[in-house]
């Protein structure tokens, strides 16, 4: 028996099966995009939704080591709190059962024989692919060539292990896991930490099974182990990650060895004392679908009312008060580069940050303002410190916004990065104005001069409608809403024509010499500075405007 020969063949079936499952998974991923935003909005409701997203995003994207980190991710960008967290956790193992049953149907439903319709399938894929006109059926062809090559690869890895069925070393060694079920569960862990799939560790098991080599313990205490070994992937992206966000991978951590450890025993006994014959009988690729289904969904079921125990103790575990983690202004709290592997979370997570940065800018304004009209140092001073702050936090949200463009997103998630990116620029610009400011303030401080009382009178007047302009902006684009776009649109033309009346009026003042040179000069710049502000704010309601105009175009092509 060339050995040589069997595991080159079963790699290559292994690599072609994982390949398979990314092109699909990616394809549903994009193809889902859109929806992406409303099933994360679900997760707010109750714990029931949470599960159940979890279950759906695991079987869309083909790993629960992938939802979890995904998870960690979320936790660590403040997106998803614990609690919440701990339901998608519970989900994702109910989802990752999906590729089981994939793989079993060769089984239940004969028609489905990697043989016969894998070339079938990447055949259709193809032809889709090359005659899609729209980038939707591009996601379809890739969704069914990742689907024909998935099952190519379970072909390949079929073929490779069938002469091991004549092999007494390999018929042993299933027998002495199945025996032993410590060694069992730990082949289980290491090989699905090894891969860091165990969709993928369910597949080389029931391609093995498919060969009349695994007996039915060995094969449990398998699938239990391999729930273990898929907390490998959380646990390595915890590292480096909030205090919070370390408590989600260790929840899934406990979750999963908790259920093992429950399950195990109740097993040990049953083929130990009730059913003896059952587990040294060999078991079937469905029956491994079926049994991986039952110990999940009865794992989330049992444990499901102590989840707030599973947390409390993730918490002691990581040092994690009830406080909250004090949160640096300056640092990026929605951002996370686990994130990227769900572009569509991503670009979501991107638009919560823009819109924390313009309520950081927009204290600036504030800040700005009274330094102003108080000619108080220390809040100049403040300006100028938050300044570096905008600077830095526009810097660092445009290189997130580009590893968002360098992955797989369609067209309307391409068209808010790129959006994104403007309205950054013009919160960039809003804190140069407000630095602007902070200098006028500075300058009448220096030269001991005043505004008059009729100047700060009417300035007053412009603050309140730059303030509202900017505000109305924000809010639009936090909420995505045209009302509030166009209360700013309706804000900027007052503000551009009281700048128009204000200039006139106090250039005739200067002129009649009935203010002070220096203070006027001051004065116009802040008109200069607040028209700014205001035509910025309008720049980031057009976005919201466009954005709005695309998507019912958008919507109107593909129906």
């Amino acid at each position: 028996m060339n050995y040589m020969n069997i595991i080159i063949s079963f790699v290559g079936g292994l690599a072609l099966f994982i390949y398979g499952m990314q092109i699909m998974a990616q394809g549903l991923q994009n193809a889902a995009g859109s929806k992406m935003k409303q099933l994360l909005k679900a997760l707010t409701q109750n714990k029931v939704m949470g599960v159940l997203l979890g279950t759906i995003v695991t079987a869309i994207i083909q790993s629960s080591s992938a939802t979890t980190v995904m998870v960690v991710g979320f936790v660590n960008a403040g997106l998803m709190d614990l609690t919440q967290s701990m339901s998608v956790i519970m989900g994702a193992n109910i989802g990752t059962t999906v590729t089981g049953w994939l793989v079993s149907s060769v089984e239940w439903a004969k028609f489905l024989s990697p043989a016969v319709i894998a070339p079938v399938v990447v055949m259709v894929g193809v032809i889709i692919m090359i005659t899609a006109k729209n980038i939707a059926h591009k996601e379809i062809s890739s969704i069914i060539i990742g689907f024909g090559i998935l099952f190519i690869g379970i072909e390949m890895m079929s073929d490779a292990v069938h002469p091991l069925r004549e092999s007494e070393v390999f018929k042993t060694l299933f027998v002495t896991l199945g025996h032993n079920p410590i060694l069992g569960i730990l082949a289980g862990a290491v090989v699905t930490a090894i891969i860091q799939s165990s969709s993928a560790s369910v597949g080389i098991l029931q391609t093995l099974a498919a060969s009349g080599l695994v007996p039915f313990n060995a094969a449990v205490y398998i699938i239990m182990g391999q729930n273990i070994g898929t907390c490998i992937t959380a646990m390595l992206s915890g590292i480096g990650a909030s205090k919070n966000a370390k408590c989600a991978s260790y929840m899934h951590l406990l979750f999963n060895i908790t259920g093992t450890f429950l399950f195990s025993v109740l097993s040990i006994l049953y083929f130990k004392m009730i059913n003896p014959q059952m587990g040294l009988g060999s078991i079937s690729q469905t029956e491994i679908s079926m049994v991986h289904t039952v110990f999940n969904i009865a794992t989330t079921a049992l444990l499901f009312p102590f989840s707030g125990y599973i947390i409390s103790i993730a918490k002691k575990l990581n040092h994690v008060g009830n406080e909250e983690e004090e949160v640096d202004e300056s640092k990026l709290v929605h951002l996370d580069d686990r994130l990227l592997e769900t572009p569509s979370f991503a670009v979501q997570s991107a638009v919560l940050e823009v819109v924390r940065m313009g309520y950081i800018v927009e204290k600036n304004i504030d800040t700005s303002l009274k330094a102003l009209l108080e000619r108080d140092h220390e809040k100049i001073e403040k300006v100028r410190k938050r300044e570096v702050t905008i600077n830095n936090l526009c810097n660092s949200i445009s290189d997130y916004l580009v590893k968002i463009c360098n992955t797989h997103i369609n067209q309307s998630e391409n068209s808010t990065v790129t959006s994104l990116l403007a309205v950054i620029t013009d919160m960039e610009r809003v804190g140069d104005h407000c630095k602007n400011l902070a200098a006028c303030a500075e300058a009448l401080e220096k030269d001991k001069v005043f505004f008059s009382d009729s100047a700060v009178e009417e300035l007053l007047q412009m603050i309140e409608k730059t303030k509202k302009s900017y505000d109305s902006a924000l809010k639009a684009l936090e909420y995505s809403d045209t009302t509030y776009a166009y209360e700013t649109v309706r804000a900027e033309d007052i503000v551009d024509d009281m700048e128009d009346k204000l200039r006139a009026g106090h250039i005739n003042r200067l002129a009649n010499n009935l203010c002070n040179v220096r203070s006027g000069v001051r004065y116009l710049d802040t008109l200069t500075n607040l028209e700014r502000i205001s035509d910025h704010a309008m720049n980031i309601a057009q976005v919201v405007i466009n954005e709005s105009r695309k998507v019912q175009h958008f919507h109107e092509v593909t129906e």
